[in-house]
């Protein structure tokens, strides 16, 4: 990750963009169909990198919109609580906040989700969300990250993505990309296909795939040859996750190796893990630290919060993050 240059001084180390989802988590096992009893926190895979990224003490801002609801208040104080700058988060008097059901597994395997929130708030982004030139010019953070799930919510919120992550590559800043699949929300998988292959070249940044993900988007299958399609493509640095594995890691000056997972005692609930890694990869990167420490971040937090219940409730603050990895040295395998 290049250090930022400019002399321009940016509101934000870190903005993102994305849907934020009321999500009504089960409070005990068993179907959707059978729930009755359901706990409410916030959702979404942009929210969980930006709660996790505040609670290391990052000015994180954000860009989106939720409907003029009570879920829309609900995610505004929520997000003001942990800290996120809400400046860019809209209100909409037309369209409603979105919001997800999650059941709670009794063994630790992935948990049922159902979601609603097509006609959101959030798939009503445009380009009219982008931050106006704040004073001295340049673009609002030293930092921009994007996922999969905005540009697949509708044609506009695409052009919205595409055009945050050109002004961040024109302005210096650095930028992380995580595919985090959803193919419901998409025409068809080759359209996915081409659009994320295409924002991961736009990013040139640093790309975040699941394994899974990368063989479905590289047609590759080994973590090698995933992170050597994103290289070619025009990433400065991949970071392969491989679960229980760890993470493999490559960039562009040759250094590579395989990052072992930390351990865990028992996995609650494996959602949000992927986003507590993308928090942990980013906080050390903007700290300076070299990319086998950001991994071994990464893979610390991601660990953390599979034995949490909720998506966010795993993501630690600065004192916890020091008890998790201590002086951050990995060990890895070149």
């Amino acid at each position: 990750m290049k250090p930022f240059t400019s002399t321009f001084i940016p509101a934000f180390d870190v903005l993102t963009v994305g849907e934020p989802m009321a999500l009504f988590a089960a409070t005990r096992p068993g179907a959707l169909s059978t729930v009755a009893d359901y706990h409410r926190v916030t959702a979404g895979a942009e929210l969980n990198v930006a709660t996790g990224l505040a609670r290391l003490d990052l000015r994180v801002g954000y860009i989106s919109r939720v409907g003029k609801d009570s879920f829309g208040q609900f995610l505004l104080d929520e997000m003001a609580r942990e800290g996120i700058d809400c400046r860019h988060v809209a209100m909409d008097e037309l369209h409603p906040t979105g919001f997800m059901l999650k059941t709670r597994s009794a063994d630790g395997s992935d948990p049922q989700v159902e979601y609603f929130r097509r006609g959101s708030a959030a798939s009503h982004l445009g380009l009219a969300d982008l931050p106006s030139a704040e004073a001295g010019g340049g673009f609002p953070a030293r930092h921009l990250h994007l996922t999969g799930i905005t540009p697949a919510l509708s044609a506009a919120t695409r052009e919205l993505v595409f055009t945050l992550a050109r002004q961040a590559r024109a302005a210096g800043a650095s930028i992380s990309f995580d595919p985090n699949l959803r193919p419901r929300l998409w025409p068809s998988q080759s359209e996915m296909v081409e659009c994320l292959n295409a924002l991961a070249a736009e990013t040139a940044g640093t790309v975040l795939p699941g394994l899974a993900e990368g063989r479905l988007l590289t047609g590759r299958d080994s973590a090698e040859g995933i992170a050597d399609f994103y290289l070619a493509l025009g990433a400065q640095q991949v970071v392969v996750k491989l679960g229980p594995q760890g993470a493999y890691f490559a960039d562009r000056a040759g250094r590579h190796g395989t990052v072992a997972a930390a351990a865990v005692a028992q996995v609650v609930d494996t959602v949000g893990a992927g986003d507590g890694f993308a928090a942990g990869v980013i906080s050390a990167l903007l700290e300076g630290l070299p990319l086998a420490a950001a991994v071994a971040r990464g893979n610390a937090i991601g660990a953390r919060v599979v034995q949490f219940p909720g998506d966010s409730d795993g993501l630690p603050t600065r004192r916890q993050l020091s008890l998790l990895v201590g002086d951050g040295i990995p060990a890895f395998e070149g």
